[in-house]
C-alpha cells in the first residue's frame, strides 16, 4: 500500500481490511482482488490522497463526498461516522457519494458489530445485472450488508449481493472449473445453468428470488444515488477495471437506550438457538446463521495459516 502511494495511516486500514477479508474466508474480496484495486490506483480511478468530505447533514444524516478516495477506508470512515451518529442520536446515516469499490461490504457490518450497533449498508455497482425479464444487463448487483451485534463477538451478518452468485463468486467458480451449487444464471441461449464461465460470458447473472431481487437492487440504486446525490448505476463507467463514483449508505442503531444488552443478547440467543434446531437436508452440514461460517473460517485460518492464491501471491511479492 505504500508502495502504491497511500499516507501511512491509510495505508495501515486498507491493508488491513483487505488481509481480514482473506482470514475470514472471503477470498474473492480479499488478496485476489488486489490486482484490480492496484489497477484502478495504476490508471488514476482512485485518488490515493483523497479523503472524504463532508457536503451535507440534517440532525442524524449527513451527505459526503469520497473524492474518489481509496473504497475501503472511505467506507470505514462513513461507518464510523454513522456510528458516531448513532451515540448522539439513537441512529445515524451517511450516504456516501463519489467513492470506489469498498471490496468486501460485510466489512463495514461487522466494524458496527463490534461497537454494538445493529447495521445496514449497501453500495450500487455499474450495470452487471439485467432486470427480471431483460436480456442485457441494466441493474446493479449492489451488496446489501445487515449486522445484528451479540455478546462476545458472535455477530450475525448478513452479505449478500442481488445476483445469486457475485460476480467475484463466479470468476472463483469458473477459475476452478467447477459447477455452482445451484443455478446462478443464463448463458447465451437464455438457458439457466450451474456454469459459471457461461454466466460471466452471458452477462446474464440471476437475480436473487427472481424479480424480487430485480426490485430490491432498483431501490437499492435509487436511495444510496438520491441521498448522497452521487451517481446511479446507469451513470456509472462500464470499464472492469473502473467501478468508480459509486454511491454508498452506512446506517448505524445504538440500542444502548432501549433495553438492557443482556435482554437484547437473550431475545437473539433464542432465535439463533431455535434456528439452529431445523433438521437439517444433510447431516454433514449443519444450518447456520448468516456469520456463523465465517467466525469458524477465522479461527481455522488463524491458527492453521491463511490460504492465498500463488499466482497472485508471488508477483506481489516479487514487486
Amino acid at each position: 500500500m505504500l508502495g502504491l502511494g497511500l499516507a501511512p495511516e491509510p495505508a495501515a486500514l486498507s491493508a488491513r481490511l483487505f488481509a481480514e477479508t482473506t482470514r475470514d474466508g472471503v477470498y474473492t474480496h480479499g488478496l485476489n482482488r488486489f490486482p484490480r484495486f492496484e489497477a484502478m490506483m495504476s490508471n488514476g480511478s482512485i485518488d490515493v490522497r483523497a479523503t472524504p468530505s463532508r457536503t451535507a447533514s440534517f440532525g442524524s444524516i449527513e451527505r459526503w463526498n469520497g473524492n474518489r478516495g481509496v473504497g475501503n477506508v472511505n467506507a470505514y470512515a462513513a461507518m464510523r461516522r454513522a456510528i458516531e451518529l448513532a451515540r448522539s442520536h439513537g441512529m445515524g446515516v451517511v450516504a456516501l457519494a463519489n467513492t470506489n469499490h469498498w471490496m468486501r461490504g460485510g466489512a463495514f457490518g461487522w466494524q458496527a458489530a463490534e461497537e454494538g450497533c445493529f447495521a445496514l449498508c449497501w453500495s450500487n455497482t455499474l450495470a452487471n445485472l439485467p432486470a427480471w425479464g431483460a436480456t442485457t444487463p441494466t441493474l446493479g448487483n449492489n451488496p446489501l450488508v445487515i449486522a445484528v451485534p451479540r455478546a462476545g463477538g458472535a455477530h450475525v451478518v448478513l452479505d449478500m449481493a442481488m445476483s445469486q452468485f457475485s460476480y467475484g463468486s463466479l470468476a472463483s467458480y469458473a477459475k476452478r472449473g467447477e459447477p455452482l451449487p445451484v443455478p446462478g444464471g443464463f448463458d447465451a441461449e437464455g438457458r439457466l445453468t450451474q456454469d459459471a464461465a457461461a454466466i460471466e460470458a452471458s452477462q446474464r447473472a440471476l437475480p436473487i428470488g427472481y424479480w424480487k431481487g430485480s426490485g430490491l437492487s432498483l431501490v437499492l440504486d435509487m436511495i444510496a444515488a438520491m441521498l448522497s446525490g452521487g451517481l446511479a448505476t446507469h451513470q456509472l463507467p462500464m470499464e472492469a477495471a473502473l467501478e468508480t463514483g459509486q454511491s454508498q449508505i452506512f446506517l448505524a442503531i445504538d440500542p444502548g437506550n432501549l433495553g438492557p444488552a443482556a435482554e437484547l443478547n437473550h431475545i437473539a440467543d433464542g432465535i439463533l438457538e431455535h434456528l439452529h434446531q431445523a433438521r437439517p437436508e444433510d447431516s454433514a452440514k449443519p444450518i447456520r446463521y448468516p456469520g456463523e461460517q465465517t467466525l469458524a473460517i477465522r479461527e481455522e485460518n488463524l491458527r492453521l495459516g491463511v490460504p492465498v492464491d500463488p499466482e497472485i501471491w508471488h508477483p506481489m511479492n516479487a514487486s
